[in-house]
């Protein structure tokens, strides 16, 4: 199944036809279906289902839009998506697949129900394959991605705010930074892959630190310090960098963007993104104050288990850190 999802991501890549592309999102989407309900919880059920209602309505619009395009234009190539009908309904089909607001719906609840891992896959290796499509189309209506990425970065902020739900606050962040990588994407794309390749590297730190703690609730974070002392040191800088805080490593892309963004004219629209990334600061802060800063009520046996030897693999981790 981990073969078939990389065979549909780089069929996707390497087409530039428009029925390959879609075939390579369709390879992508079922191979990795079996692994989200492999544990056969209802919840885990239900996510799955969730997730393959949106994938396949979004799949189903890309291959509507690219057939209205060959039939407008007489050809199938990525490159030549000149009329504004298509091109729209393709941005807003791939928007769909990688869970941008306002169609970012589906995404929180989906990564509820799965396990950490699963969900590591389905925030980072699963948005490469529409980010390739997205670069490729160079859309033309420069306005309705500026609408999908700040509404995505709004919604990232806001909606993480009241979660006690770890892997819902990580969904909405990643809502969040895909809309910073959204808005920069028509004027500066390395930029843009820059910014998903430090979002890659931090998401994994973060999702692998969570589960090196099994812990799947801001509560649970609180025992940690006696579990994994080493790691709930570190993982307030990750969450930092995520909120993108100065010197730490997430900064970089947000400084970049916000600079590009003011060179295009649109320094409004780089304060409303810089606000908005206030609001994620703010739920990041919350988890590292209960992984480092809060005490719970332990006996002396709980504060144990970070002296006996872990099977954990931990230098993935120690890496992307």
């Amino acid at each position: 199944l981990l073969f078939a999802m990389g065979l549909g991501t780089t069929i996707t890549f390497a087409s530039s036809h428009w029925l390959l592309a879609w075939m390579g999102l369709e390879i992508n989407t079922l191979a990795i279906l079996p692994l989200m309900c492999q544990s056969h919880h209802p919840r885990a059920v239900e996510a799955t289902i969730k997730y393959f209602l949106t994938q396949a309505t979004a799949a189903a619009m890309l291959l509507f839009a690219s057939i209205t395009n060959a039939w407008i234009t007489g050809q199938w190539n990525l490159e030549f998506m000149s009329y504004s009908l298509p091109t729209t309904l393709v941005t807003v089909a791939l928007a769909l697949k990688i869970g941008l607001a306002p169609l970012h719906a589906w995404m929180p609840e989906v990564l509820q129900g799965l396990d950490l891992t699963t969900g590591l896959i389905l925030s980072t290796w699963q948005k490469l394959a529409p980010f390739c499509l997205l670069l490729q189309i160079n859309p033309s209506n420069t306005s309705l991605l500026l609408i999908l990425g700040l509404a995505s970065t709004l919604v990232g902020g806001w909606g993480g705010l009241n979660q006690n739900q770890l892997r819902k606050i990580l969904a909405y962040s990643s809502i969040a930074h895909l809309g910073w990588m959204i808005l920069v994407l028509q004027f500066f794309p390395s930029l843009t892959l820059l910014t998903l390749f430090m979002y890659f590297v931090m998401t994994f730190s973060l999702f692998i630190s969570f589960k090196v703690n099994n812990s799947t609730t801001i509560n649970s974070l609180s025992m940690s310090w006696s579990k994994t002392p080493i790691i709930s040191s570190m993982v307030p800088f990750i969450l930092l960098s995520l909120g993108g805080l100065p010197p730490l490593s997430g900064f970089m892309p947000k400084w970049l963007i916000l600079q590009e963004l003011t060179k295009q004219s649109l320094a409004p629209l780089a304060t409303l993104a810089a606000l908005s990334a206030l609001l994620s600061l703010y739920f990041y802060l919350r988890i590292s104050y209960a992984m480092t800063l809060t005490m719970s009520p332990n006996t002396l046996l709980n504060a144990l288990p970070w002296r006996l030897p872990s099977n954990q693999h931990t230098l993935p981790l120690a890496i992307t850190t």
